[in-house]
């Protein structure tokens, strides 16, 4: 795990939220975690691989589970951010046939549609969170951290 001291910062120490962001991005820079996003949307694609991008992580897009199953980035994925419902395979068949085939990639799991038989079958399969769409940024960056760091840290969202 990634441990950085700055309250030797007085104004960082007096914000926390800046403290917090200011140690996620020193970590994720010092890391080689890759980040691999799954979404049909264009936008969502976009947005969340700019807003990891900001906070300094490696991310790479793909419109379709297909698409990313295809892909070099799946051997070298730290974790996965895949909508629910897309085109093609879903994000629960996507994370299905990962495990299926040995892959133990920490997922997080984004849907317009929080359904919740839908939530309880990804977390039984062992999901690390299942946050509904519009994700805000905290809950994000609070499940990959969790992610990253092999607890499960589901935010009270669903």
């Amino acid at each position: 795990t990634c441990r950085l001291n700055l309250c030797i910062i007085s104004n960082w120490c007096a914000r926390p939220y800046l403290l917090l962001r200011a140690v996620i991005w020193w970590c994720a820079l010092t890391s080689s975690s890759l980040i691999s996003i799954v979404d049909d949307d264009p936008s969502i694609r976009e947005a969340t691989m700019s807003l990891l991008e900001a906070y300094g992580y490696t991310a790479a897009a793909f419109a379709s589970a297909e698409e990313f199953l295809d892909s070099e980035q799946l051997a070298h994925t730290s974790c996965l951010v895949t909508d629910v419902r897309m085109t093609g395979l879903s994000g629960i068949e996507l994370f299905r046939h990962m495990l299926s085939v040995g892959y133990r990639i920490p997922t997080i799991f984004v849907t317009a549609h929080p359904e919740a038989h839908v939530r309880t079958t990804a977390l039984n399969m062992g999901a690390r969170c299942f946050l509904a769409k519009p994700v805000r940024e905290e809950s994000l960056i609070s499940c990959l951290e969790g992610a990253l760091s092999g607890h499960s840290t589901e935010p009270a969202e669903h």
